[in-house]
């Protein structure tokens, strides 16, 4: 497969990738499905990781590699192939882009992962009230489950709070690697043309 055929593919991948991990972030400002007050929700969903970082981030990349097999310039002087490679190089300024805004996602993912979400808990000065807050340190609540109890409502919030960060999690690492897989065939197209020649002889023969 030619770097330009390849890119396309990995532009197609990276589009729903980008959709999904939209839709985790905007889900995350319902928490356990449900509309609380603004200051009730965690604090990592307003760094937008999901729609800045793997969404909006991602999608200016997957259009470039979406558009490099059907790129016809004109090239260097009239040389098309070194207008293809010139693309297929500039390609990884752009994969480099969305790999930013993926690990942007990611580090923001661990770090409400590690948190845990903020939620409504009894007082304990008084049983008839509730308080919004931070329950679980350091992670402790991936290990014992037991805790989970503490987050009285929104219900099921430690699922619904895991469950997405995890998703963008496994997106944006996923996204990294398609990004620098495209590194290397941008390399790879710039230096030895968009088919490593193939292309360029077949048109010689012609």
């Amino acid at each position: 497969m030619c770097s330009g055929g390849f890119a396309k593919c990995l532009g197609i991948s990276l589009m729903p990738l980008a959709v999904v991990c939209v839709l985790c972030n905007i889900l995350l400002f319902f928490p356990g499905g449900k509309v609380a007050d603004k200051e009730n929700i965690t604090d990592e969903v307003w760094y937008f990781g999901g729609i800045l970082g793997s969404g909006v981030l991602m999608i200016f990349p997957a259009l470039v590699f979406l558009g490099l097999k059907n790129n016809d310039c004109c090239g260097c002087c009239g040389n098309e192939s070194c207008g293809r490679r010139f693309a297929m190089l500039s390609s990884i300024l752009f994969a480099a882009v969305g790999a930013l805004g993926a690990g942007y996602s990611v580090i923001v993912s661990c770090v409400a992962i590690n948190r845990g979400p903020r939620c409504s808990l009894v007082d304990a000065a008084d049983v008839n009230k509730t308080r919004w807050e931070y329950p679980f340190d350091n992670g402790n609540y991936l290990k014992n489950h037991t805790l989970w109890s503490e987050c009285k409502q929104p219900t099921n919030m430690v699922s619904w709070h895991l469950g997405l960060f995890c998703v963008l999690l496994a997106m944006g690492l996923i996204q990294i690697v398609l990004c620098a897989v495209q590194v290397i065939n941008g390399l790879l197209g710039a230096l030895c043309g968009d088919c490593c020649g193939c292309c360029g002889g077949g048109d010689g023969a012609v």
